[in-house]
């Protein structure tokens, strides 16, 4: 018996264009939830437009990540990278294996869709991921600004984490990572 089927949750994917109006505001209400309160209308914005990962059970969300296609700047390689947002397990049903269910499915469209997988990890969340093959990305961080690049604040700095794929195996996590800019968070 699957670890969903144990739990009494299931997992499932659907895009963001796939979404009600209804689904996006339950999602944004779980988010925020999940975050206690610690994710605002940016957070919210930017873990649309790719797909999302739901585990729900027979009361709702009870865990979700999406991935969206950015693009990061390695050295002066540009990556087509599947970028992780929005990784969150609803209290109740914590410690109950549904990240890693979660993150199964994500891994699993990270490795075969793009050329790098990369989010930014919260303390809490990051043995999650290193326990799953991410590794932490050494070099400088930096965001492709209409003024150029800026570096990135020294809170994004150790947050960065990498998923390899047969794309970039060879990839060089001491050199700058850049990712484009966006309204909120860069990373």
């Amino acid at each position: 018996m699957s670890n969903e089927a144990a739990s009494g949750y299931r997992v499932r994917l659907r895009h963001s264009h796939e979404l009600s109006g209804d689904d996006r505001d339950a999602l944004q209400c779980f988010l925020h939830q999940a975050f206690a309160g610690d994710f605002d209308d940016s957070d919210f914005d930017h873990c649309l437009g790719g797909v999302h990962v739901f585990a729900e059970d027979d009361r709702g969300i009870v865990g979700h990540a999406s991935v969206v296609q950015r693009s990061l700047i390695a050295g002066d390689t540009v990556l087509r990278t599947g970028y992780v947002e929005a990784v969150a397990v609803g209290q109740r049903m914590r410690r109950r294996g549904v990240g890693d269910a979660i993150m199964t499915r994500v891994d699993d469209i990270v490795v075969r869709a793009y050329a790098l997988g990369a989010l930014s990890a919260t303390d809490d969340g990051r043995p999650l991921y290193l326990r799953r093959g991410w590794e932490s990305w050494n070099g400088a961080l930096g965001v492709l600004t209409v003024d150029g690049v800026q570096a990135s604040p020294d809170d994004d700095q150790h947050s960065a984490l990498i998923l390899r794929t047969p794309s970039s195996v060879d990839l060089d996590t001491a050199q700058r990572l850049i990712c484009d800019w966006r309204d909120g968070s860069d990373w």
